[in-house]
């Protein structure tokens, strides 16, 4: 059964940084995407970031600039380091992963709080 396991989640002051790791267990085949999506209390969930198997990335508007998205491929692991965040920033954040003949997966979600 395929598992994601999300970590690095807290509480920071504006203009802190945050690094949030995404590890993909329970699966013999790659990762061909991992994404990262936050929801805000009262807000659909929404994409922040994403990167395929080749390295290429994609930003939500918002995090462009401020957010990088990595991945280890032989540990199927992705990172997000969040760098200038602002209390806007503020949701639980999703680890979302497209598995090779597996389909999409979710984390359990983990808790960024960014204080004014």
């Amino acid at each position: 059964q395929v598992q994601l396991v999300e970590s690095g989640g807290g509480l920071v002051q504006a203009g802190g940084s945050l690094r949030l790791s995404c590890a993909a267990s329970g699966t013999p085949y790659r990762v061909n995407a991992f994404g990262w999506y936050r929801q805000a209390p009262g807000k659909q969930r929404e994409l922040v970031a994403t990167i395929r198997g080749s390295g290429s990335t994609n930003y939500a508007e918002s995090v462009e600039g401020r957010f990088t998205i990595s991945r280890d491929n032989a540990r199927n692991r992705v990172s997000l380091l969040m760098n200038s965040l602002k209390p806007e920033d503020t949701a639980v954040y999703y680890c979302n992963a497209e598995i090779l003949f597996g389909g999409t997966h979710w984390g359990q979600g983990t808790q960024v709080t960014v204080s004014s």
